[in-house]
Parts: C-alpha cells; structure tokens; sequence
C-alpha cells in the first residue's frame, strides 16, 4: 500500500513526470522528426507519466521552458533547415498549451539543471503551478535531411501577441572571446584538450598512463548505453579500444580519440513536469509518482584563462558538495550518479575530488554518457534527470544526484532527487560564488614576444592537417597567453605530438596582427617572421603613398567599397606607417581616401561576412588607432568618415575635412561598437553627452558641425579636404621638427593627469631634452641673427 503523506506543505516542488524520445535514422519507424516535435514528443509522453487526464493537466501549464539547439546556442550558427523564431511558443503551441511564460534558456549542458532548480523556486514560492521542461537536438537528421534536394522546412515563427515568450540569449559572456576564436578556441574537444593535458601532467602520468586511465573511466559508461534501448552507440568497449588510435577511433584533439568525445549526431529530446504538492494533489497525480529535489547548487568557474590551475576547476566539485550538504546527506548516501561526462575531464575533475573510483559499483552515469548515449546539445542532463526521476521511483527512499556542466568546466549545475518528502532548501551558492571568484589568477598577455613556457598544449588533427595550440607562461612575468603554433615549425609540432611532456619545455612566442604564434626558438620564429626593414614601397594594392619633401601622402584606394578596410589593407597601412615613424627625414604624414565619396566607410563587412580572418594590426585600424605617434598626422578627410574610418581620423592629430564630409560612429547600427578607440576619443574631444548621443544613436554629421565640435581644425571647400590638409602640413614643416615632437610627447605624457598644475608641474625629461638638442641651439642662435632658421631634427 502506498505511504500518503498528509505533513507535506503543499508549495512543496515536485516532478511529477518525465519522458525521453529518440528518433534514429537507422529505426524501422524512424519519422525524421524536426527538434520542435521532438520536444513537443518528449514533453507528450511526460505528461503521460503523471498518469492523469492529458487534456487537463496540458490545459493547468502555466510555463513551458526549453534549453536551446545547436542552431540557436552561437550567433551565426546556421540553421540548413530553418528553426523557430521562438521556440518554447512553437513548442507551446504544438503540445496544445497556452502558457504566460515561454522561458528559452540560455546556452549550456547546465541549463536543464539550472531549469528545474529555478521553476522549483517559482514553484515553491507561488509564482509557477506547472511547469513544463523540455529541449531536443535534431542534428542528425537534419545533417542527413540537408543533402536531399527536397529539403522539408523546420522554420516557425509563431504569433506572440501578448508577449509570453522570454528569450534569454546565448549566455556567452565569459566564455568565448575574440581572442580564443582567433586562436583556434572554437571547438570542445580543443579546449578540453588543453585542460585535460595540463590535468595529465600534474597528475604526473605519461601519456600512456593518462589514456588507460581515461578508457578505464569510460569503460563502464559503454556497459550503460549497450543496455540503455535511446542510446547512440550500444557497443560495449574495453579501456584499451577506447583510447587506441585507429581509423574509426581516430585523434580528434590530443588527448582524445573520436570514442571519448560526445557524440553530437543524435536525435534526442526529453523533457520534465514540475508541479507543487498541492496542484499535484489537485490534478489527481498518484502520490509514488512524486520525485523531489532534495539538495541543489550552482557554481561558475572563472573564466578560461583566468583559473589558476588549468587543469582543475574546482566549482564543480564545490556544487557537488554544496548539493550534498544542502540535502543533508553524504556522498556515500548517494545511490545512483550522473556527472556530465563530454570528456573525460568531466567527469574526473568531480570524482576525483570526491574520492569517487571509476568502478564505484554505482556507476557514474545513469544514461550511458554523452559519448555512448548521445549528446544533444544542452539538454543532455534533461535525461540524466529522467532517467533519475525513474530510478529513484523504481526504488523508494533511495537518492540521485545529477551534475550538470556548461562551457569548459564553467557552469556546474546540481541536484539530488528522491522520493523521500523533502522541503527545498535553500542553498548557499551565492556566497560560495564570491569564494571562487575571489580567487587569484595570473596575469594576462595577449600580445606576448619573448621566451616562455609551455602550461599546456594540445594538437588538433582535422583533415586539413594538424594545428598545434599552446598555453604558455612569459619568462620574468610569469603572464599567461594563448598562441598557436606557428606554420612550418614542424620540429615545436613534433615536440607537442611526441615529448615525454611538452608542458614546462621553452618556447618563443610572437604577436602578430592575425594573433600570437609559437615557435621552437627565437632563430625559428626570426626565420618565420622576418623583420621587414621601415620602408615604402612601390608595389602597394591597396593604398598609394606620395612623398613631397618632409610630407608623406597615403592614400586609402578602394574607392569601390568606400574605401573600407579589410586585413591586406590594413597591412599595407601598418606597414607605411611604419616607414613614415622610422624616418627622420619625414616629419608630418597625411592620410586621406581615394576618390570623392569616402575618407573610409569602416570595417569591411562584406568581406568579413564572407567567413575570411578579420583582424587589425598590433597598431590598430588602419595601423593608427593603437599606435602610439611621435610624428603629427593629419587626416584629410574627403567624404564619408564611418565607423573605423572616423576613429582613424580621431587617432590623427588634426582633422581637415571638405564641406560635403560627413562623420559617424555608426557601429550600433550594424550590431558593433567603435572599439577601435572610437568610445574613449570622441568623449574626449567633444562634450560628454554629446559624445553620447552621437554613440548611441550612431547619428551622423557633417563637417561644419563637427567643426564646431572641435573635432575638425579646419574646413575646405568640397574636393579641397586634401589641398588643404597639404598646406597645414607646409605650416608645421616650417617649425622645428624636434620640438613638435616633443611637443607632441609632453601632451601624451601628461594628458593622464586631470589636474592642470599637477601636469603642468609633473617631472619630465622633455625639456631637459630640447634644450640640449641641436634644433633648441639653431632656432635662438636664427633668432638672434634675424635668419631663417635651418633645421637638423636632433
């Protein structure tokens, strides 16, 4: 007979049902189900597993939320098949429920856990009724879908004219950066990779050591697919099948072989109902149904390249215990496992700091792993919760405990279920937050030149080749940085594939513009990356350069794309920059667009969404705009000045624009900010708000405001911007080369201090230096002789 407990409050949260689908290509009744109705699938049978009336149980959901797909999780990830516009609602609407809140999640493995700590508390505190959880991935079939010509549209976008649907983006922050995309940190198993090598060298195993170690905790988890009937994969393999290098099993990301990475090729959905105790009693739903959460946590690691140790994340396993504590229990009190298990890492950075044996005869996962069982996208841990919920049901008064991860070991969300009636308590992960976040990191290089270390390592093997990518530490600083290894040193890639242990060996490490490279040796990366000697040139393809006396010209010529700048170009200006500071010869530069219609229009974003690199040089857009200048620059600015093309012109040092020129900070427009420099000068020049305005509205205007502005020194009549920029330039030739730059040095070691005598009276060896040099002597000495002074620039 079945135990009523009549004692429990009645705001109490409960799951009251689960349901899983899975929907292979290689079935008898395979339906190429799109994630939509794959959701809806999963969501259909939990409602089934409470056992009551559908109808009124679908009619009673107040909130439906969804993890996200594959094609929804990055910007710009495509979508071959189309996909809804709003998810959840799409979902909603095809399940038949009318909900106030359409929750879509942001991304991550941990968001099916986080879901139902967060709807257990809405639950619990009035805010929810009934909930429903739900998320697929359809990625296999949609892979396979692609290649026909007839092609079926999964795309929805469902009317929301009361606006229920709550998308809370893709929750990226922290976890992708412009810099690990541009070196090579884009794909899991890389940056596994490299937590999973620096894991291995402090464990102090060889490699062979460390890949038996990581079959043997595998193992096991191919014993739970072969007997889980939704699995992916049902074979079962030893730890020595699962690390051999073979051509089924081959290197995906040094250390891992394809058998111990997930398997993202799945179609998969499960979803969860979530009621209170007194909703449950009112809906009819049998009380041994009822699964309650006995025990939560969520922690985040810091970010990437800010942990201490990389190859720990110490969050994790703090959740785990936190989780532990909260349900009042110990870890051996826990009957059934499930640590989210992507790589073997994983798992490892939780079991071994709970003292947890790969062959613990409760196992380590209750679905077979991501690996084996399948990885769909971030609702994995949806199953792990089901399959919980099932066995904690199958046998009374026992406890599972679901540990569900997000990004590189970033966000860890748990949670222990049971039968047991349990009020939710509540946790402290706030304030253990602060703890991990208060932890010291190192500090940060992302230009690094010089000697350093290897920290860890891993070798990407696609089938293009192999790319090599390091984490090393600069000699003396002690800073950490990122780098690849640098095309055609074969002997630093060798080294990564086949030393004992790469990590602590010297390296050389270059910045370039494209990013950070890493060579064997200084001599390597000279060979690779010779310095080319300050020069012009004649064979430029994208400016041209004129020298008049003292003056250089450079000319921006795309004229065809208004002179918008793409990486070869900015190239090109970088390095007749460099020319211009490194002659002594040359005292002012003029830079300005060829043609009438632009100065320059900004970033090239044609090119740039065409999928090439896009990148700057160290020095900045169009080499200035992080350049530190000794020399004046004047920017001659003959039509439109936009986005990239106005923050290069602020970086000069005077403006002269013709009357028809118009100017914008015009980023927020096309979904970018002015981060060349744009943010930080414009307030500067201008007042405030207005700076602000223009900013935020990306609002244009045109020469004679932005002389009254300040920002223009001078204005020209149209198709005179250069005419005019030439004889600014003559004026200051007139003077003294060597006090205009230190003129100009004085202003840049000062412009720090905002108070006017503390810049005025603030030591500096400027003076010091024009008095003694020969342009000081010459000038009096021409004065005094009433002759026209000649100068020596030193």
């Amino acid at each position: 007979m079945t135990t009523v407990h009549t004692d429990i409050d009645g705001s109490t949260p409960i799951i009251v049902g689960v349901g899983q689908i899975a929907d292979r290509i290689d079935d008898p009744g395979y339906r190429a189900l799109s994630p939509i109705d794959l959701a809806v699938e999963a969501a259909r049978a939990a409602v089934a597993d409470c056992d009551v009336d559908a109808d009124a149980l679908i009619a009673a959901v107040d909130v439906v939320a969804a993890t996200r797909q594959f094609e929804d999780s990055t910007p710009g990830a495509p979508a071959p098949l189309g996909k809804s516009a709003k998810f959840t609602l799409s979902v909603a609407n095809r399940l038949g429920a009318k909900p106030r809140r359409a929750v879509l999640e942001v991304a991550g493995g941990q968001s099916p856990q986080h879901l139902v700590n967060e709807f257990s508390r809405e639950i619990a505190s009035g805010r929810a009724q009934v909930v429903v959880l739900t998320g697929a991935e359809a990625i296999s079939t949609i892979g396979h879908l692609s290649k026909l010509d007839d092609k079926p549209d999964f795309s929805d976008d469902p009317d929301d004219p009361e606006g229920v649907f709550e998308d809370r983006g893709f929750g990226l922050k922290g976890l992708v950066t412009l810099e690990q995309i541009g070196h090579g940190l884009t794909n899991a198993p890389v940056q596994y990779g490299l937590l999973e090598n620096a894991r291995r060298s402090a464990s102090g195993k060889s490699r062979a050591e460390y890949a038996e170690a990581m079959g043997e905790l595998f193992a096991p988890f191919t014993r739970v697919a072969a007997a889980n009937p939704l699995a992916a994969a049902r074979d079962v393999r030893s730890a020595k099948e699962l690390v051999a290098v073979t051509e089924r099993n081959r290197l995906i990301a040094e250390p891992y072989t394809r058998f111990l990475v997930a398997r993202d090729q799945v179609n998969l959905a499960a979803a969860v109902v979530l009621t209170s105790v007194a909703t449950a009693r009112r809906l009819g739903i049998a009380e041994q149904r009822w699964v309650y959460l006995h025990g939560q946590a969520e922690l985040r690691e810091r970010n990437l390249l800010e942990r201490n140790n990389l190859g720990e994340a110490p969050a994790a396993p703090m959740a785990v215990r936190h989780a532990i504590e909260v349900a009042e229990i110990g870890v051996d009190d826990i009957d059934f496992f499930d640590f989210y298990s992507c790589f073997p890492i994983a798992v490892s950075n939780i079991t071994d700091a709970l003292g947890l044996s790969p062959h613990d005869p409760r196992g380590l996962t209750l679905t077979g792993g991501l690996p084996y069982f399948g990885g769909p996208g971030n609702n994995y841990s949806m199953h792990a919760i089901a399959e919980a919920v099932e066995r904690v049901r199958a046998r009374p008064g026992s406890r599972a405990l679901v540990s569900a991860n997000g990004g590189v070991l970033s966000k860890t969300a748990v949670g222990i279920y049971g039968t047991t009636p349990s009020p939710l308590r509540q946790d402290a992960s706030a304030t253990l937050q602060r703890e991990i976040d208060a932890q010291p990191s190192p500090g940060h290089a992302p230009h690094p030149n010089g000697w350093a270390t290897i920290e860890t390592f891993t070798v990407e093997h696609t089938r293009k080749g192999k790319n090599g990518i390091v984490v090393g530490r600069l000699d003396g600083t002690g800073e950490r940085f990122l780098a690849l290894v640098a095309a055609g040193d074969d002997e630093l890639l060798d080294l990564l594939q086949n030393a004992d242990d790469p990590i602590g060996q010297p390296i050389y490490v270059t910045a370039l513009g494209h990013g950070n490279r890493a060579t064997v040796s200084a001599a390597k990366a000279a060979e690779l990356f010779p310095k080319r000697p300050p020069k012009l040139r004649d064979d430029y393809e994208f400016i041209t350069v004129r020298q008049d006396g003292r003056v250089l010209e450079v000319t921006i010529n795309r004229p065809e794309v208004r002179n918008c700048l793409h990486p070869p170009a900015h190239e090109e200006l970088d390095e007749a920059f460099d020319a211009y500071f490194a002659d002594d010869d040359l005292w002012v530069a003029i830079i300005t667009g060829a043609g009438d219609k632009a100065f320059c229009a900004g970033n090239d974003l044609v090119y740039s969404a065409s999928g090439k690199p896009m990148y700057v040089p160290l020095n900045g857009f169009a080499g200035l705009t992080s350049r530190r200048m000794h020399k004046p620059v004047i920017a001659a600015v003959n039509g439109y000045a936009m986005g990239g093309g106005f923050e290069t012109a602020m970086a000069c040092h005077l403006i002269v624009a013709s009357e028809s020129a118009m100017f914008a900070l015009s980023e927020v427009k096309v979904g970018l900010i002015a981060g060349a420099g744009g943010l930080v000068r414009l307030p500067r020049a201008i007042p405030p708000k207005v700076a602000n305005e223009l900013i935020l509205t990306g609002a244009r205007i045109d020469a004679v405001r932005a002389h009254e502005l300040g920002v223009v020194n001078r204005l020209a009549p149209e198709g005179q911007a250069l005419k005019a920029a030439r004889e600014l330039a003559d004026e200051i030739v007139t003077g003294s080369p060597t006090s205009v730059r230190l003129s100009l040095k004085l202003m840049q070691q000062t412009e720090g201090i905002s108070d006017t005598l503390a810049a005025v009276c603030a030591p500096s060896d400027v003076v010091d230096e024009l008095m003694t040099s020969a342009d000081a002597i010459e000038g009096m000495t021409a004065f005094a002789l009433k002759r026209a002074p000649i100068w020596k620039n030193h």
